[in-house]
């Protein structure tokens, strides 16, 4: 049984369970099972009255919503690939991504999205309003005498593309990645395995919440891991809300970047901070403590934990989600300061670690043997090993089929039936996975030292409080950094004292400039998932990086 089999099979028969529920400001909207399988239905008919049979492409642009969920279940049960894409990204950059894959119908969200598609391709193919597509024409009017569309989804074999999947482009365009059904078979086999263990027995349905696009791979197998088991998963539409909304929920696990997991760490500090008295230093003598027993350099402080552990660290736990089981998190490099942290509030964070070509993931934490600084082992079924420059390579089922109309691209990438993730790894001896930063971000200085710049951002980021550091020094004799944020010099260069004293002189960061407005996606210097875009922002901020190597010069 395929995965969109034992979905449809599961809603059907548990047709009375909620399943999915949107979270909004004018209040809570849910759905059933059955209630959900009438919209794949009405989804269905409309898509076979428009004329989309198998292999054929239908985009999906909006946002998260019992909709969006309706939508692509029904394209992928008839055979059509889905292409989801990113709301927040420029109608420019949608087009191009479109022109590429060439879909035979465009879903949005809302007319003025539609209307922006329009405006930029005016000879695309034709659009359609999600809340149009669910209207569909009635099973009867194509033949479906069950909102399973069982012949639909069982004509689909492990080779088949279900969606089309573009890579957030940190340089270069963005690539779609084919993902088949046997892809994200076996991908769910393994997540929802992980999840069993993580909740153990259990008399009721997981209580998820989620807030990421499901636009982005691993937030698509999210979605589809909890339709693939008992779960209710909760969608925050609004960002804004998203304290309230979690608070609301009260959920077992959620989905997180590592960003929303700062800021959580530091918004729980910075309370404490301004409050102080007793509470305050019980909790940073109690962290103290807390760091140094994981670290090793001391075991002293004992007392203050206890303290922290009986009178700080309960209500903290209790105000971010009394029945929280794990933080999970992934997408990119999590501070260790940031996982210690969640660990000493007894709330375990477990990562990922994969790319869109891996299904979105190549290892999960072990809920029982988190290590933590790592990313846990090889999911089950899948092998891993490092070439050439430490770079991680993976086979196994979870291996895209290639990038759509690239042939050349998908041949740089796989060798045999390895591919390159580009990332550079190692492995510890408990056979967790640690990622040290990515090949194509390398600096090599003029004096031949490779430096990966991904640590010492992070470190730089959490000395001086920036919300983005970037570093430079290709081709270079020394390092310089980009900083963001409302930061004063003074502290800035006393920090980067401190942390140039502990580092051989090579990595040592030498100037630095900074940037009162934060990088985003909206400027075109971060990709749709959050991630840098190296070369566009080397573009942007050349005087002041030619600045920085000129006056260090004189």
């Amino acid at each position: 049984m395929n995965f969109l089999e034992n979905i449809l099979e599961r809603l059907a028969k548990t047709p009375q369970r909620v399943v999915l529920e949107e979270l909004r400001p004018e209040g809570r909207r849910s759905v059933t099972g059955a209630e959900l399988l009438a919209k794949i239905a009405a989804a269905h008919a409309f898509l076979a009255a428009a004329g989309l049979g198998k292999g054929d492409r239908c985009a999906l642009l909006a946002p998260n919503g019992i909709s969006w969920v309706a939508v692509d279940l029904a394209a992928m049960s008839a055979g059509i690939i889905v292409v989801p894409l990113y709301t927040r990204q420029a109608p420019a950059e949608l087009v191009g991504m479109l022109r590429d894959c060439q879909p035979k119908l465009v879903c949005c969200g809302d007319a003025l999205l539609r209307d922006a598609v329009r405006q930029a391709w005016p000879d695309g193919p034709p659009t359609a309003l999600v809340e149009e597509v669910l209207q569909g024409a009635g099973p009867d009017a194509v033949g479906l005498s069950h909102p399973l569309s069982q012949t639909k989804a069982e004509a689909l074999v492990g080779g088949d593309p279900v969606t089309i999947i573009y890579t957030s482009g940190t340089s270069g365009e963005p690539k779609g990645v084919v993902l088949t059904v046997g892809n994200v078979t076996h991908m769910l086999s393994c997540t929802t395995a992980r999840l069993d263990t993580l909740m153990g027995p259990r008399e009721r349905p997981d209580e998820v919440f989620h807030y990421l696009p499901f636009c982005f791979a691993g937030s698509w197998i999210l979605l589809l891991s909890c339709l693939s088991r008992s779960s209710v998963l909760h969608l925050s539409t609004d960002l804004a809300r998203l304290a309230d909304d979690l608070g609301a929920v009260k959920p077992d696990y959620c989905l997180n970047v590592p960003q929303l997991l700062e800021r959580m760490r530091t918004a729980v500090e910075g309370q404490l901070a301004s409050r102080g008295g007793f509470a305050y230093k019980v909790f940073r003598k109690a962290r103290t403590a807390w760091l140094g027993q994981q670290d090793g350099t001391s075991s002293a402080g004992a007392l203050w934990l206890a303290l922290g552990r009986a009178l700080i660290f309960p209500a903290i736990r209790k105000k971010l989600g009394p029945n929280l089981k794990a933080l999970i998190c992934g997408s990119a490099p999590l501070a260790l300061e940031t996982q210690l942290f969640f660990m000493m509030l007894g709330i375990p964070v477990l990562q990922v670690y994969g790319l869109t070509e891996t299904t979105a993931i190549c290892t999960m934490d072990d809920p029982g043997n988190v290590e933590p600084g790592t990313v846990g082992p090889a999911i089950s079924g899948i092998e891993m090993k490092l070439g050439q420059g430490s770079e991680i390579l993976v086979r196994g089922p979870n291996i895209f089929a290639g990038y759509w109309n690239r042939p050349k691209a998908t041949a740089k990438v796989m060798e045999g039936e390895w591919f390159h993730t580009g990332d550079q790894g190692e492995q510890t001896p408990a056979g967790n996975w640690r990622i040290i930063g990515r090949l194509k971000n390398l600096l090599i200085l003029s004096s031949g030292h490779n430096i990966a710049p991904e640590p010492l951002e992070e470190m730089l980021t959490r000395a001086i409080g920036a919300q983005q550091a970037v570093l430079f020094g290709h081709g270079r004799s020394y390092l310089t950094a980009l900083v963001t944020g409302d930061l004063r010099r003074d502290k800035c260069e006393a920090e980067l004292l401190r942390i140039n004293a502990t580092l051989p002189h090579y990595r040592q960061i030498r100037a630095f400039h900074i940037e009162s407005q934060p990088l985003t996606i909206e400027s075109g210097m971060l990709t749709a998932n959050g991630k840098l875009r190296r070369d566009a922002i080397a573009a942007h901020f050349s005087g002041a990086i030619e600045a920085m190597y000129s006056r260090k010069a004189e």
